[in-house]
């Protein structure tokens, strides 16, 4: 079951060579897992730039556009954590929260995250969206430290891991080329049993 979190795919393309290279000097010399799973957290974190925050184009989709461009938004950025993490052989998968937009009331999204497998404890919920003054994500297992806690009214974290992002992730980044306009229509999923 673990293989598929450690896949390259069309969008966790972790077998293309920038982002092979990447995840090599990322992890140079460093044999411990929850350390190299660390390291790619921050990059990604911190030097990958938020669309919206940002207001950067292009629209990016697989990891290999992200690490190229160095933007993205949280569903990007989570594949190229992802694939920064098979690429070194730590298992990863995708997440989601459904959050209500602050800036538009009634009106819900989807936030992407990562899980990873860290031997030591399990299943490991990261958000490499970037942090800024409201918003603080931090790796520090066992304890979650996630940019939202999604505990508003009506608001959840998705229990599933994926290994693939959902199609409606896909969808929206590949049909918008600015930011505004994926800002403007954030991929949603209707949720049935709360």
């Amino acid at each position: 079951m673990m293989k598929e979190y450690l896949e390259s795919t069309g969008i966790i393309d972790w077998q293309t060579e920038p982002v092979k290279e990447k995840a090599a000097s990322l992890s140079n010399g460093i044999k411990e897992k929850n350390k190299i799973a660390e390291i790619c957290f921050t990059f990604v974190r911190d030097e990958i730039l938020h669309s919206s925050d940002h207001q950067r184009n292009p629209v990016t989709l697989r990891a290999s556009e992200v690490l190229e461009h160095r933007t993205g938004y949280c569903y990007a950025k989570s594949h190229l954590l992802a694939a920064l993490l098979r690429a070194n052989g730590i298992p990863a998968g995708l997440c989601y929260q459904r959050l209500q937009l602050s800036d538009r009331p009634g009106t819900w999204c989807l936030h992407g995250l990562n899980a990873i497998y860290l031997e030591d404890y399990g299943w490991y919920r990261v958000d490499p969206r970037g942090n800024r003054s409201d918003v603080h994500a931090e790796f520090s297992p066992p304890i979650e430290k996630l940019a939202f806690d999604g505990s508003g009214t009506e608001e959840m974290t998705l229990p599933e891991i994926w290994p693939r992002p959902l199609p409606v992730v896909v969808a929206t980044l590949s049909r918008y080329d600015d930011w505004a306009d994926v800002w403007a229509n954030l991929p949603d999923v209707l949720i049935l049993d709360r």
